[in-house]
């Protein structure tokens, strides 16, 4: 597949007018290929693997350096209602995927609220409902609260509120090796507005808060504060993401 797509590359960069008559085929696993037109094709987008850093914390659990949608560290990124994978320009009840319009009508990950007494006992996101898995692929997923939890722990981690090429933020460094990744102040995204950003941040976990299943948890820092698992969120509402790699 990398030497068809490489050729077509070349096609593309030397501007060949016959490849408009060429065929691409992608041989995939399973013996499965696909075929199209080069005339058809308007450009190649790479989709490697997200970097990621290794902060020495117990579990093994390795961190994205940046948030899903982002470039680099410091960037928002996209925002996500809880259990959605694509960014939106308005978050609110009316338009979240997992609900009848309000948030006592619940069609998706119930224990309580749910459109008419509906419970499926789901407290963690499926893939398929995972912003980090979806948009980065199956290596990756949006951290538990339990991860979330580890990474702030003053046990194994120094959490810093400070700044990041003009963006506030907190570095959370290492213990045992130094490593460290910076979360940036990414606020939230609420019905069409936009909040706190720089000045506050608000990271989904992918777990449910299962006393109000309109919740789930986050991880939530300011410049005097960080915390995961004593606060929570409405699902609606849109939170950035930052990836965890997924164990083999």
């Amino acid at each position: 597949m990398i030497r068809q797509l490489f050729i077509v590359m070349l096609l593309l960069a030397t501007s060949v007018q016959t490849a408009k008559a060429q065929m691409m085929v992608l041989h995939m696993e399973g013996n499965q290929t696909f075929k199209c037109s080069i005339s058809q094709l308007d450009s190649i987008t790479f989709i490697g693997d997200f970097e990621w850093v290794d902060l020495g914390l117990p579990s093994g659990t390795l961190w994205a350096t940046c948030n899903v949608g982002a470039n680099s560290p410091e960037e928002y990124g996209d925002y996500f209602a809880w259990g959605e994978t694509e960014p939106k320009s308005n978050y609110k009840w009316s338009t979240y995927k997992h609900c009848k319009g309000d948030y006592y009508m619940l069609t998706k990950y119930c224990t309580t609220y749910g459109y008419n007494n509906f419970k499926d006992g789901l407290t963690e996101l499926l893939p398929e409902d995972d912003a980090a898995s979806a948009n980065w692929g199956s290596n990756w997923q949006t951290p538990s609260l339990t991860q979330c939890r580890e990474l702030i722990n003053s046990n194994y981690t120094i959490t810093e509120w400070t700044t990041l090429n003009g963006v506030n933020g907190r570095m959370i460094t290492s213990k045992s090796n130094g490593n460290s990744i910076f979360l940036s102040a990414s606020g939230s995204h609420i019905e069409t507005n936009f909040n706190s950003e720089n000045n506050f941040g608000g990271y989904w976990s992918r777990s449910l808060y299962s006393g109000h299943s309109d919740e789930a948890y986050g991880l939530y820092f300011d410049p005097s504060y960080i915390s995961a698992g004593t606060s929570y969120s409405d699902r609606y509402i849109g939170l950035t993401v930052r990836p965890v790699h997924v164990k083999r």
